[in-house]
């Protein structure tokens, strides 16, 4: 994506879980421990319904989930993943990206809530966007630049993560998908009909590309 002005980041250390770190390894460390899990495609119905809350925190359960969301984003080449891409009913996702500012995020949350931020405080942005569950195709989407998300991370300590630009389509992305919407649903009808088909085109190669991947992280 290009560069918006106005928003220079001088501090370029890596943010874990909002936080700036001195060093980190270009796999995350959770790559490594994780393995590749089938990532779900537009028309099941996990996809299509509201997940349900985390209630259950520090339990070796959830790290190995947090794991396989890692190593199967890696695997896939995305930005982000939600639990309910992976086949899991929770209200969980994951990020690994680098936004316009040469800036790389890492983390999780569980049970998102994005705050309300006021209009003089965002701009609504148009960018391209994509979707580990519909492979393929991007399309343009209005998203607010700016966002501000609070939850809890694995062990239920609070976490607030804010992010601008790039990482802030990925937080609202990831969070449509805990409440059962996909990018596909902010198009217009020709405009979904169009992606879906090329979706059925490009998919089969999609998947050969992830499957060398994971072959390649030795998953």
């Amino acid at each position: 994506m290009a560069v918006q002005s106005g928003h220079v980041a001088h501090d370029r250390r890596v943010r874990v879980q909002g936080e700036p770190v001195e060093h980190y390894p270009r796999l995350a460390p959770e790559v490594e421990r994780g393995e590749v899990r089938r990532i779900t495609v537009v028309g099941e119905e996990i996809l299509a319904r509201r997940c349900q809350e985390v209630t259950q925190f520090g339990t070796p359960e959830l790290s190995r989930l947090i794991d396989d969301m890692f190593a199967t984003n890696q695997a896939a080449d995305g930005a982000g993943l939600a639990a309910n891409q992976v086949g899991v009913d929770l209200q969980l996702f994951v990020w690994d990206i680098t936004d316009e500012w040469g800036v790389r995020h890492v983390g999780h949350i569980a049970n998102p809530v994005l705050d309300e931020i006021p209009a003089e405080d965002r701009e609504l942005v148009e960018e391209s966007e994509g979707c580990l569950s519909v492979p393929g195709p991007y399309r343009m989407v209005a998203r607010p630049d700016r966002a501000v998300v609070r939850g809890q991370d694995k062990d239920g300590k609070p976490l607030v993560i804010e992010g601008r630009g790039y990482f802030a389509r990925c937080l609202q992305h990831e969070t449509d998908h805990l409440h059962g919407h996909l990018y596909l649903d902010r198009l217009g009808r020709r405009e979904r009909k169009s992606a879906l088909g090329e979706m059925a085109a490009a998919k089969d190669e999609v998947f050969a590309r992830r499957a060398a991947r994971a072959q390649k992280l030795g998953k």
